[in-house]
Order: C-alpha cells, then sequence, then structure tokens
C-alpha cells in the first residue's frame, strides 16, 4: 500500500485533497502546512505550501499521479511514492475497499 507525499499551494491543498477522495483515486489525504525553499527558475524561493499524504492503492497509484499532474496548480508538482512494508491489516482494508 503507497503513500502518496505531495506538496501543494495553501490555497490549493484543500481543492485538491477533496478531488483525491471523491474521485476514489485516494482512500484519504492527510495535510499539514509548511514552509517550502526550493530553487525555481535559477532563483532560490520559499513559499508557503502544505504537505498532503495521500493513502491509495498499488493499483490505484497511477490513477492518482495522473490525477494530481492534471489538477496540480504547478509545472512540476512533488510527487513522490513510498511503500509501506507494514500496516494494521484493517487499515489496509479500508484503503482497499475505498480505492477503485
Amino acid at each position: 500500500m503507497p503513500t502518496v507525499y505531495i506538496t501543494a499551494p495553501r490555497e490549493a491543498a484543500d481543492d485538491l485533497a477533496a478531488d483525491l477522495v471523491e474521485s476514489e483515486v485516494a482512500a484519504c489525504v492527510n495535510r499539514v502546512d509548511c514552509s517550502s525553499t526550493f530553487r525555481w527558475e535559477g532563483d532560490v524561493v520559499t513559499e508557503a505550501e502544505a504537505v498532503l499524504l495521500a493513502k491509495t492503492t498499488d493499483d490505484g497509484y497511477e490513477a492518482l499521479k495522473a490525477r494530481v499532474e492534471d489538477q496540480h496548480p504547478y509545472d512540476v508538482p512533488c510527487i513522490e511514492r513510498f511503500d509501506e512494508d507494514d500496516v494494521l491489516d484493517a487499515f489496509g482494508e479500508w484503503v482497499a475497499e475505498s480505492v477503485r
């Protein structure tokens, strides 16, 4: 079961999280506000962002990734996949039932 790490502008994060759950590519999405510093077009910038942690399935990952790429306001969104080796069985079952 993968968790997908996504960063987004704070003003877009709630809508993006809701879209991922409503479209059934994620069972749930946790949101944590953060400040990110990165290089973009030759400049170092700091932006207020949100970290989204989206829970999905192996089969649902590609659809989730495509949905984020389609809905995200950035030209190059951060989308990183982390695979869990061990999750509570009941949680894993709930994720599997929630992702289409």
